[in-house]
């Protein structure tokens, strides 16, 4: 009889312990601009309109550029932010812009490229319903379409 609940009170302690140290802290590469670069041509090519997006556009705020790397139509699947160029950069524009522009400053963590798909994974600071600090990743996922970002995916949830 004694068994029986000793089995479950074991488990429900490793679990316990399990949780006190779940997690690792999500870091981002060592060197990121590196991560923007591939030697196939049409990948690297798919990767610097993902470099100047995360750099010129959400980072420096240089939404007066975004014709350069967003087509007209950017079909957004963000429910806060609206389709279409000029949805994005009213979403975005009003932000002031970046005292200093020289390099990426973004915690990436990863940059995969495949067919017409590129995808920059990014550290995410988070607090959890205690205000306890924790990391997680993000994703921004762009189809790549003539050399600029057509259509967009992140796992942006509504409030």
């Amino acid at each position: 009889m004694k068994f029986r609940y000793a089995l479950p009170m074991m488990f429900v302690a490793l679990f316990a312990g399990v949780l006190a140290c779940a997690q690792e802290p999500v870091k981002p590469a060592a060197d990121v601009e590196s991560l923007f670069k591939d030697n196939d041509k049409k990948l690297n090519e798919m990767k610097q309109v993902a470099y100047h997006i995360e750099k010129d556009l959400l980072q420096c705020n240089h939404w007066d550029e975004a014709d350069k790397w967003l087509t007209e139509r950017y079909i957004q699947h963000n429910p806060l932010v609206a389709s279409g160029r000029a949805g994005v950069v009213k979403f975005f524009g009003s932000r002031s812009r970046a005292a200093s522009c020289d390099k990426l400053n973004a915690p990436v963590v990863a940059v995969l490229a495949d067919g017409d798909l590129v995808t920059v994974v990014t550290v995410a600071d988070r607090k959890d319903s205690k205000g306890q600090a924790y990391t997680t990743t993000w994703l921004d996922m762009c189809r790549i379409v003539d050399g600029k970002a057509d259509e967009h995916w992140d796992p942006m949830v509504k409030p």
